[in-house]
């Protein structure tokens, strides 16, 4: 069945009053921020530090950001309590008896609505953007009956809640591989011989490098196929990934070839966000990378790629090395010297092959369960969509 629409405008909850540190200064309040919405828990301000003026919410009320870049958040105001509640002046309210709150909450969040909200989107003082509500008032939404908008609502809330669950399952996988590391290699270190990234490096000329620098590669040179580039946002997330496209014309990369990278080189981020780490697969095309990295090829004879992969990442050895070299550089980053003296304490071989068997167990069953999100993900977004076109 097709629900009538109405424009949001009558759930636009004008300001019901502010609230200042000069009018209330020995009372204390739950505040409603952005940076509170990833606790889900409103902060405990008192009167007197409450700074900018504050808008008074009530219990029911859905609040959606209309600030670039948090503009996709949207939580319900909770039971009353002793104190009363204010919000920042980021959100817009909502409430109106027509709508019950956790549908709207999720009609607020459907990419149908968001896409529409954008486009009221301006900045303010030249810089900061945001949503104008006068405008997302005007945003037309489909009205079901009460009963029906909370029967929408529970189907949501349930997929919602399968594909948190299976988002949290994937991220304790994660975790299993550091578990794994310290067990098998942070106690016994003592045991075994300390040596330098250099060292196990292979034995070869530019066996650890940058990429190129300066007019070596200017931005201009880039085209929209040909040779792969990578950068700081193929190993970002700790594991090869690809990510915003970069290439060199073939022409171009027989000046460079140098930087080549190949299939079971480490990768390690020594600008930006330093020292995050990738393992470059199997079946990867010619590519270089950027001087964003520092690309290592190793000794297979001495050491495996995934235990120095988990080493940079988890070994205490190595984290406090380079955040103490980090924090001591004039601008917090790394470079090549700094890698090659990294100590790293190496066990057998064969214990570290044991280790990457071990990680690949992990990554397959990873991959079934990021599959399974996937899924869940994709049903989430359907069932949010066909209830805003109200289909559900």
């Amino acid at each position: 069945m097709t629900w009538p629409t109405v424009p949001l405008a009558g759930a636009i909850v004008k300001r019901r009053g502010s609230v200042t540190p000069q009018k209330y200064p020995d009372e204390e309040f739950e505040l409603y921020s952005v940076p509170a919405f990833d606790s889900r828990q409103p902060d405990l301000l008192a009167g007197h530090a409450i700074g900018s003026a504050k808008q008074l919410v009530e219990p029911g009320d859905v609040l959606l950001s209309k600030i670039v870049p948090h503009i996709r958040r949207a939580w319900i105001v909770g039971e009353r309590t002793d104190r009363r509640m204010i919000a920042s002046g980021e959100w817009i309210v909502f409430k109106s008896e027509e709508f019950a709150p956790e549908y709207l909450r999720h009609l607020l969040l459907g990419d149908e609505f968001h896409a529409r909200m954008m486009q009221t989107v301006a900045g303010v003082g030249g810089s900061l953007l945001r949503a104008r509500p006068e405008q997302v008032g005007a945003i037309m939404v489909p009205l079901p009956p009460l009963a029906e908008q909370r029967r929408i609502a529970s189907i949501l809330d349930q997929a919602e809640t399968l594909r948190a669950k299976r988002r949290e399952t994937v991220s304790r996988v994660d975790e299993l591989v550091h578990a794994v590391f310290l067990d098998m290699f942070a106690t016994a270190g003592d045991l075994w011989p300390e040596l330098t990234i250099e060292e196990v490096a292979a034995p070869r000329k530019g066996s650890i490098r940058t990429g190129p620098f300066g007019s070596q590669l200017l931005h201009e040179e880039f085209t929209d196929d040909g040779i792969a580039v990578l950068g700081i946002d193929n190993a970002v997330r700790n594991r090869f990934e690809w990510a915003r496209p970069r290439f060199i014309t073939p022409e171009k990369y027989q000046q460079l070839s140098r930087y080549t990278v190949y299939p079971g080189d480490v990768l390690i981020t020594i600008m930006g966000t330093n020292g995050r780490c990738a393992i470059v697969p199997e079946g990867i095309p010619a590519a270089i990378n950027t001087k964003h990295l520092c690309c290592i090829t190793l000794d297979i004879n001495k050491v495996s790629p995934v235990f120095v992969h988990s080493y940079f990442l988890y070994h205490p050895i190595a984290r406090s090395y380079l955040r103490g070299k980090a924090k001591g550089a004039i601008m917090a980053g790394l470079n090549m010297g700094i890698i090659k003296e990294l100590p790293i304490r190496l066990p057998p071989l064969a214990l570290q092959q044991d280790f990457a068997r071990r990680c690949d167990a992990i990554a397959a069953h990873r991959t079934v369960l990021s599959d399974s999100l996937k899924g869940a993900d994709a049903l989430f977004v359907s069932l949010q969509s066909r209830a805003s076109r109200g289909e559900l």
